[in-house]
């Protein structure tokens, strides 16, 4: 079959690598029919050091179930469904308690030979990460179930950590995929005001048509005070920190006011925090991490499939398997928001 590989930074090359299989009894394999590209897929596309070995990339998916192992029993041969970016059993003390990106027994896609920029899959544990669509494979609203597996998941997770609310004044620090589909969790949990900081023009006002009501551009010192003009000089209940960079983490926790508190779900680009000192003063709680998207997955499904959210329209271009390199080249660019991988 074949397969995304990245040898190192700028270096993605599509290659033929051997079938995906069953291994062990509790795996399943997805022929996939939509994989995408991720903002985070970008950051070892900048930095990854040269490899002989190569790095299978993508962790997120929606295909058609080809195989089970003995053991599966929930998940079927033909089943539509989607797979979360990380596998995860269903059954640990962790899964149980909603946080199915700590099972005992999980791991991430992405890595290793699990990558979903692939003709086909395997899937660990896939009675507790597979979540089976009522659907067809061409459905409609592929494009926003796609999503589940990821970014309408941790936009969602954001949200939560951030403690969003209805009649709350809510940030949203990034304008990716992640951060538009914060705007629209922000906008479903009923969050008064929505601030997107941020300064691309299709995200803008993609951000608009989500829900957002104010658009903040300015950066550092400048953001914070239009952030605090826009708030009676207080600030936000809720920041939703989806780029992970430091000075997005700062700006962060500059623009909360006090007591509230910070989402963050970027992946972190530096191991020590900023910000500790205002978040300290001025008790602002910060959470998040990965966000276990299995466990919301039948939270968000019912209001995709009503069409009250459509977080499909973060992808604004499609490529088959060959366009993938291209798609890399062009999200790195900023040329695009969000690439989706169709079959």
């Amino acid at each position: 079959m074949r397969a995304t590989v990245m040898y190192g930074a700028g270096d993605v090359r599509i290659e033929t690598v051997p079938d995906a299989r069953v291994v062990e009894p509790t795996d399943a394999v997805l022929a996939v029919s939509r994989a995408c590209i991720c903002g985070s897929d970008l950051w070892p596309y900048k930095t990854m050091e040269p490899t002989h070995v190569g790095r299978r990339m993508g962790h997120e998916a929606i295909g058609v179930v080809e195989a089970v192992g003995a053991d599966v029993r929930s998940i079927k041969v033909g089943d539509v469904v989607v797979m979360p970016f990380a596998y995860s059993d269903g059954t640990c003390v962790f899964c149980a308690e909603g946080l199915n990106t700590s099972c005992i027994h999980g791991g991430f896609f992405g890595m290793a030979d699990v990558g979903a920029q692939a003709e086909a899959v395997r899937i660990p544990q896939a009675d507790g990460t597979l979540f089976v669509l009522p659907v067809g494979k061409d459905h409609a609203l592929m494009s926003s179930l796609l999503t589940l597996s990821d970014v309408m998941g941790t936009g969602h997770h954001a949200a939560i950590a951030a403690k969003v609310a209805p009649g709350k004044t809510v940030a949203i620090v990034g304008d990716g995929a992640v951060g538009l589909c914060g705007v629209i969790a922000a906008r479903r949990l009923g969050a008064e005001q929505i601030i997107m900081l941020g300064r691309h023009a299709d995200r803008i006002a993609l951000a608009k048509q989500f829900g957002a009501t104010d658009i903040v551009g300015e950066r550092g010192d400048a953001a914070v005070e239009r952030v605090r003009e826009l708030t009676n000089g207080l600030g936000v209940h809720s920041v939703l920190e989806c780029v992970g960079h430091g000075e997005s983490m700062l700006t962060a926790i500059r623009i909360a006011r006090p007591g509230g508190a910070v989402g963050r779900v970027g992946v972190p680009q530096e191991e020590a925090m900023p910000g500790s000192l205002p978040a300290f003063y001025n008790n602002i709680s910060v959470s998040g991490g990965p966000a276990p998207v299995r466990a919301y997955i039948a939270e968000l499904l019912p209001d995709i499939l009503e069409g009250k959210i459509e977080p499909g329209r973060v992808f604004d271009r499609t490529v088959n398997l060959d366009g993938v390199p291209a798609g890399y080249r062009a999200m790195n660019q900023r040329e695009t928001i969000k690439v989706m991988v169709k079959s």
